[in-house]
């Protein structure tokens, strides 16, 4: 369950073990639940990301958040501290062992009704969905995110963001695909064909954050029609 791209920082590694390290920590068993994660050496979003996802949601305060991966269901976990009495958070994952550990997490701290995991195909599941959504984070298979990407700006309400994890592909999304491993080609390019859309489409507003393995908040400014 190791992933590589967390130990290869595409900041200098000083100022990732600083943000890493020095930052407030979460409190009580979702902050528990982050270490043993870190431990066991689980994928969660690192935290830098963590703290400024607590930031970001605090003063936006979403109502209704979608998520595509869920993972061990930290990360929702964590946007469901956001959402005030009435919100909700909806997320997708289609492993097995993930959705298992998901539903663990959200046992163990209490989220059940909180926190709705559709298991499956986001292929399949996203076209069922109606929305709106104040807030969509997207940490799935990189090589899907163009994919995604039409279905998510469906559901995105306008002002809202989209935010999407992993883009930088360990810092070598600007190499040369020559040099790519053939393996990770298909991510590559696909990633690139992402990036290149969400900054260049006229309606989306979008901006690049050097957070874990890079992150693209992206908001929609109107109702699209393609």
């Amino acid at each position: 369950m190791r992933n590589e791209m967390m130990h290869r920082p595409v900041v200098k590694k000083e100022l990732v073990d600083f943000m890493r390290d020095k930052q407030k920590k979460i409190e009580g068993e979702l902050g528990v639940i982050e270490e043993e994660a870190h431990e066991a050496g689980i994928p969660v979003i690192p935290h830098e990301t963590v703290v400024f996802l607590q930031f970001f949601l605090d003063q936006m305060k979403p109502k209704n958040i979608l998520e595509i991966g869920t993972a061990i269901g930290f990360s929702s976990s964590l946007m469901a501290q956001y959402v005030g009495e009435e919100g909700h958070v909806t997320t997708i994952d289609r492993f097995d062992v993930m959705i298992r550990k998901a539903k663990a997490t959200y046992k163990r701290l209490g989220l059940e009704e909180k926190v709705t995991l559709l298991e499956g195909q986001a292929a399949e599941i996203l076209p069922t969905l109606t929305g709106p959504y104040d807030f969509i984070f997207m940490d799935s298979a990189k090589s899907k995110y163009i994919e995604f990407l039409p279905e998510c700006l469906r559901l995105l309400r306008v002002g809202g963001v989209l935010m999407v994890d992993d883009v930088f592909q360990a810092g070598t999304i600007l190499d040369p695909i020559e040099e790519i491993p053939r393996s990770q080609r298909t991510i590559h390019r696909k990633l690139n064909q992402f990036l290149d859309t969400v900054m260049t489409y006229p309606d989306l507003t979008s901006t690049l954050l050097p957070l874990g393995d890079g992150v693209i908040m992206i908001t929609k400014n109107k109702e699209l029609t393609e």
